[in-house]
C-alpha cells in the first residue's frame, strides 16, 4: 500500500462504484438540483430530485475513467456558469508550456469554485487539469468527499497536534505532489490554509517549506526544488462574492472575541452559495514560472505575493467599498495615480454595496467592505489594517 493511497483522488476502477452512490444521495440530488434549476428547486424539490437522479444516471451510469467523467461534466459546469457569472475571462495561458505540468499557487476566495474555475479555463483552453489540494475538514461529509476525490483531489491532513505524526503527513503530501508533477500532472493548490476571508491574500511560508521536504530529505536546495516544481502563481478576481456577509460575520465575530465557531454544516452552505450565488465578471489570470535565486521560504511567498497582487483585476465596486472604507475612518482616498471606473459604474457600485449593507449589522459593515476593498487597498499600497479597524471610526 502506497502512503498516499490515504490522500489521493480516486482512480479509475473507482470511479463507477462512486457515481452510483452519489446519485443514490438525495442531499447530492438536491446540490444538483439547486444548481441546475435553482427557482423550481425552491418550490418543488422532489420533483427536482426524481428528474435530477435520472438525467445523472443517463448522464453518468457509463463513465469508468476521471477523464471522461471530466469531459462529460465539463459542458454542465459551463452552464452553471453562465447562470451564475456575467462573463467568465482569462489571460496568462501564454505563460505555461503544454509539455511540462505546473504546481498553481493561488489566491483562494472560495471553496469549491476556485480550483473549479481553473481547471474549467484549462479544460476549455485544451490544457490538461489538475490534481486539487483540499483540507481534511472538507472530507468529513462522505459526499463531499466523494464529488471532491472524484475530481482529481486529494487530501491535505490538518489539526494534527503530534509533531511526529505531523511531519509525516507533510512529508507524504510534499511526496505526492512531487510524484503528480514528476508524472505530468499538474497541480492546484492555496497560497495559504484555508480561504483569505479578508481579501489579503498572503502566502504562507510553511506551504514553501512543506513542498519542500521531499526534495530536502534527498539532498536538492529550495531554489533547485522551486525550480523543479515550476511554480506559477494564479489570482482568481469575483466581482461579487456570494458568501461576503458569511465572511464579514466571522470576521467581525474574530475582531471582537478573537475567535469564531462554525455551525454543523456550514462549509456545506458555503460551498453551495459560492456555486448557486451570483458572482458578476470572474478573471482568472495565469502568473510566470517564479525564476531561480530564491534561497527561501520568505522570499519565495513574496515572490507569490507580488505575483497574484499584480494579477488580480478590479471591478467597480472594488473601488467604492475603498472609498466608503475612507469615508468611514476619514482617511485618505486611493492616491490620485490610481486609474477609477468611470462615474456612472462608481455610483451604481455605491448603490449596490448600500443595498447590500442594510441587509448587513452595521458592526460587520466594515468587515463587509472589507472583503471587496482590500486587495485593492493592498495594490495601492495603503493601510488596510487601519482603513478597516471599526476603532479607528470610533475614535476619529
Amino acid at each position: 500500500m502506497s502512503h498516499s493511497d490515504d490522500i489521493r483522488p480516486f482512480s479509475d476502477d473507482e470511479v463507477q462504484p462512486v457515481i452510483k452512490r452519489l446519485i443514490s444521495q438525495p442531499e447530492f440530488q438536491d446540490l444538483i438540483g439547486r444548481f441546475r434549476a435553482e427557482r423550481l428547486h425552491r418550490v418543488l424539490p422532489g420533483p427536482v430530485r426524481l428528474w435530477v437522479r435520472w438525467q445523472l444516471r443517463r448522464l453518468l451510469g457509463s463513465i469508468d475513467s476521471v477523464d471522461e467523467l471530466q469531459h462529460r461534466v465539463a459542458p454542465l459546469i459551463g452552464r452553471g456558469l453562465r447562470n451564475t457569472t456575467d462573463a467568465i475571462s482569462w489571460s496568462g495561458l501564454d505563460n505555461l508550456r503544454s509539455d511540462r505540468p505546473c504546481l498553481f499557487l493561488s489566491s483562494h476566495r472560495d471553496i469549491v469554485l476556485d480550483p473549479a474555475l481553473v481547471n474549467f479555463v484549462l479544460y476549455k483552453s485544451g490544457h490538461a487539469t489538475t490534481r486539487i489540494a483540499i483540507g481534511d475538514n472538507l472530507v468529513g461529509d462522505p459526499m463531499v468527499a466523494d464529488m471532491m476525490r472524484l475530481n482529481k483531489s486529494f487530501i491535505v491532513r490538518r489539526n494534527l497536534s503530534n509533531p511526529r505524526e505531523m511531519r509525516n503527513a507533510f512529508l507524504t503530501l510534499s511526496s505526492y505532489i512531487r510524484e503528480s508533477l514528476g508524472d505530468g500532472h499538474s497541480v492546484w493548490m492555496a497560497q495559504r490554509e484555508g480561504r483569505a476571508k479578508d481579501s489579503i491574500d498572503v502566502t504562507d511560508p510553511a506551504i514553501i517549506k512543506m513542498l519542500h521536504m521531499s526534495h530536502k530529505r534527498d539532498g536538492v536546495s529550495l531554489a533547485e526544488a522551486v525550480r523543479d516544481l515550476n511554480i506559477v502563481p494564479v489570482a482568481i478576481s469575483y466581482e461579487f462574492d456570494p458568501c461576503d456577509g458569511d465572511k464579514a460575520r466571522e470576521l467581525e465575530s474574530h475582531y471582537r472575541s478573537g475567535s469564531y465557531s462554525k455551525r454543523p454544516g456550514e462549509d456545506m452552505e458555503s460551498i453551495v452559495r459560492g456555486i448557486t450565488g451570483h458572482k458578476g465578471r470572474v478573471h482568472v489570470a495565469f502568473g510566470e514560472p517564479l525564476g531561480t535565486g530564491l534561497e527561501t521560504a520568505q522570499n519565495v511567498a513574496a515572490a507569490v505575493n507580488s505575483q497574484i497582487l499584480g494579477l488580480f483585476r478590479f471591478f467597480p465596486v472594488n473601488y467604492a467599498a475603498a472609498e466608503k472604507l475612507a469615508t468611514r475612518n476619514q482617511a485618505a482616498a486611493l492616491p490620485t495615480s490610481v486609474e477609477t471606473p468611470e462615474k456612472a459604474a462608481l455610483c451604481r457600485a455605491h448603490e449596490w454595496l448600500d443595498g447590500r449593507m442594510r441587509e448587513i449589522p452595521p458592526e460587520q459593515h466594515p468587515w463587509f467592505l472589507g472583503v471587496y476593498a482590500n486587495a485593492l487597498l493592498r495594490s495601492s499600497n495603503l493601510d488596510v489594517r487601519q482603513l478597516q479597524d471599526p476603532l479607528a471610526e470610533e475614535a476619529s
